[in-house]
C-alpha cells in the first residue's frame, strides 16, 4: 500500500456560548480543526483530525495545513501508511515541535491500518482496558453564579466529576469554586485547573483555600517555563498536582518525574503527536506509579 496524496480541510465549530470555556488561557467561542485524509493506492483513506487553538498549542489552521502540503506530503508520498514507527520518526525530523499536526498524520496511519486488517484501533492497541469510563465536565472560569447554574446543569446530565477553571483572579478563583461547590453537593468529585495561570505564589497561597471546598488536584497550577515551579508548589499542597501543559513528549514526563513535579499527567493523543507517543508517555507515568487522565482540545 502506498500513499498517493493527502488531503487538508478546515472546519470551525462554533461552541455554544453558554458553555464556552473561559481559562487562564483566555476564551474562544469557535473551535478550529484542520481535517486530514490520507489517500492511498488501495482506495482506502485514513482520517485524522489537527485541533488548532492557537493560543494554547501554537498550531492553526494555515500553519498545519502549510506544512502538511509543503514539508510532510511530499516526504510521504509513496510510503506504506501502515508502517507507523517508520514513519513518525521521519515525520519527526522533518518539522519541528507541531505535535497537533503530527498526531493527525499518525491517527490517519492507525485508521488505514485498521481499516486494511478489518478491526477497530483500539483492537489493534491490545483491546479494552475497562468496559466504562468515567469523564469529568470542565467548569468555564465565569463568575461565580453563572460558573455554579453551569455547574448544577452538569450534574443534572449525571456527570459526577468535573472541574472548575481558575488561575485569572486568586479572589475570584476561590468564589467560583465556593459557589460551585455549593451548587453541585457534597458527592461530586470537583478539581481546579489554572491552565498555569497562577505564579507559585499564588498558586501555594490559593490552594489550600480550594482545598476547604473539597477539590481533589489542582491542574498546571502554574506556567510551564520552568519544572521547578511545578515541583515546588507540589511539595507545598495537600492535593495531588496534574502536569498538563508542561508533558507534550515522554521526555517531559520522564523530567516531572526525575523532579518529582507531578502526580498525574494529563494526556492528550494531540499533544503527544500521536497515539504511540500517548501511549509511552502514559508508560512512563506507569512505571513512577503516577497515573493519566486522558484529555483533549475543544
Amino acid at each position: 500500500m502506498k500513499i498517493t496524496s493527502i488531503e487538508t480541510i478546515p472546519v470551525s465549530v462554533p461552541i455554544n456560548p453558554a458553555r464556552a470555556i473561559k481559562s487562564g488561557r483566555g476564551y474562544h467561542t469557535t473551535s478550529p480543526f484542520l481535517l486530514v485524509k490520507v489517500h492511498t493506492d488501495q482506495d482506502i483513506v485514513g482520517l485524522g483530525e489537527v485541533s488548532c487553538t492557537a493560543v494554547w498549542s501554537g498550531e492553526d489552521q494555515q500553519t498545519a495545513a502549510h506544512l502538511i502540503a509543503h514539508y510532510l506530503e511530499p516526504m510521504l508520498m509513496g510510503q506504506d501508511p501502515t508502517q507507523i514507527e517508520r514513519l513518525m520518526p521521519q515525520i519527526q525530523r522533518a518539522v519541528a515541535n507541531n505535535p497537533f499536526t503530527k498526531a493527525a498524520l499518525e491517527m490517519a496511519f492507525w485508521d488505514i491500518l485498521g481499516k486494511e486488517a478489518g478491526l477497530p484501533v483500539y483492537r489493534l492497541l491490545g483491546g479494552p482496558a475497562r468496559d466504562v469510563v468515567a469523564t469529568k465536565y470542565s467548569v468555564s472560569g465565569l463568575e461565580p453564579p453563572k460558573a455554579a447554574e453551569v455547574a448544577a446543569w452538569a450534574v443534572a446530565q449525571g456527570f459526577r466529576t468535573m472541574k472548575v477553571k481558575v488561575g485569572i483572579d486568586p479572589t475570584e478563583d476561590v468564589a467560583r469554586v465556593a459557589a460551585v461547590r455549593e451548587a453541585i453537593g457534597p458527592d461530586v468529585r470537583l478539581g481546579v485547573d489554572a491552565n498555569g495561570g497562577w505564579s507559585p505564589r499564588q498558586a501555594v497561597q490559593t490552594i489550600p483555600k480550594l482545598v476547604e471546598y473539597g477539590v481533589y488536584f489542582a491542574e498546571q497550577p502554574v506556567a510551564d517555563l520552568d519544572i521547578a515551579w511545578l515541583a515546588d508548589v507540589r511539595r507545598q499542597i495537600t492535593i495531588p498536582v496534574m502536569a498538563d501543559e508542561s508533558v507534550y513528549s515522554v521526555q517531559d514526563a520522564l523530567a516531572l518525574v526525575r523532579a518529582n513535579a507531578a502526580d498525574v499527567f494529563s494526556v492528550y493523543v494531540g499533544k503527544g503527536g500521536g497515539i504511540s507517543s500517548a501511549r509511552k508517555i502514559a508508560a512512563v507515568a506507569e512505571a513512577a506509579g503516577l497515573v493519566c487522565t486522558v484529555g483533549s482540545n475543544l
